[in-house]
């Protein structure tokens, strides 16, 4: 009877289970707490007119709100435009960093220094120092231009200038996508140069049909990572629209994000401005979701892109 009475055992497969499931533990709870449950709330509260404290049902209201949002569509327009021209330039500009450095006989290291240091400079610093060297009046930028015979603009006070004055920004603070180039550029195997001169290839033909094909996934990772960053602009285009507006924090000031005249008004700063400022967290989540599905959009273009490209080289 006692025999009879004992537990089984559990079977291989289950302990097998058991083991999975434990090692998996940490990366699920973080998944459920860090991404599937607000991912969860978002969608939930996009249906409601939330502030914090109460929610109220109002269904598609939210959405159709957003179809009117001038401000938003405006937003829109600006991080759409910074993915379009700071993401390439970016892109472009570190890969040729990188091409410099790895190719120079003498000095590889002191110039390596000097485009690496600007990326470890604190964001917020980093920005109130550019904002400050394109300075129109008192900035060393201008003060050369004008040396020079050129009438530089108003960087952060004309619309037209504000945002590539950003890319500018971003082309300063390259530094660590340069060593990430570096790292892919040195990885390329000589032989593949050594076998195209032999055939005749010139240094073009080299970097489209060897270089580019054999550090397409690095290309790929930064132009995702690009992208994504892009989307999430905030504080480079926050602070210096502060820093140009002359804005501060004292009692009684006021301060429209995205100055001048809304050309640095960023998707996340309206975000931002919607969900604490005015506390719309309905709104907001309707905002959030659409950063999230159109971030994810881009990211699988891409994807689809460097894939074809690679198939090509190979």
């Amino acid at each position: 009877m006692t025999a009879f009475l004992k537990p089984r055992a559990p079977s291989p497969r289950w302990r097998r289970r058991g083991t999975v499931l434990a090692l998996l533990a940490p990366w699920l709870i973080g998944f459920t707490v860090f991404f599937a449950y607000p991912m969860a709330s978002t969608v939930y509260y996009s249906f409601h007119r939330f502030d914090l404290f109460t929610a109220e049902f109002i269904g598609l209201d939210n959405y159709w709100y957003f179809l009117g949002d001038e401000r938003a569509h405006l937003a829109f327009r600006n991080t759409l435009w910074l993915v379009a021209v700071l993401v390439p330039a970016q892109m472009v500009f570190g890969l040729g960093v990188a091409q410099l450095v790895v190719r120079l006989k003498a000095g590889a290291g002191f110039f390596r220094t000097v485009f690496f240091l600007p990326s470890l400079v604190p964001t917020v610093a980093g920005t109130v120092g550019f904002v400050f060297l394109l300075n129109p009046a008192t900035g060393p930028v201008n003060g050369l231009l004008s040396a020079a015979g050129i009438e530089g603009p108003d960087w952060y006070g004309d619309p037209a200038w504000a945002k590539p004055g950003l890319v500018l920004l971003a082309l300063w603070g390259i530094g660590n996508l340069m060593v990430i180039f570096m790292a892919a550029l040195l990885d390329v195997p000589r032989h593949l140069y050594e076998a195209a001169a032999i055939d005749g290839a010139g240094a073009l033909r080299q970097f489209r049909s060897i270089t580019l094909p054999t550090i397409s996934p690095v290309l790929m990772f930064s132009a995702v990572t690009g992208v994504i960053q892009a989307m999430q602009y905030f504080t480079q285009a926050w602070i210096t629209s502060r820093v140009a507006a002359g804005a501060t924090d004292s009692p009684g000031s006021s301060y429209t994000p995205g100055y001048p005249d809304g050309s640095l008004l960023t998707f996340p700063q309206w975000l931002f401005q919607t969900a604490f400022r005015d506390f719309s967290m309905g709104y907001a989540s309707v905002l959030a979701l659409i950063m999230f599905v159109i971030s994810m959009l881009f990211i699988l273009i891409l994807l689809r892109r460097f894939r074809a490209f690679g198939d090509e080289g190979a």
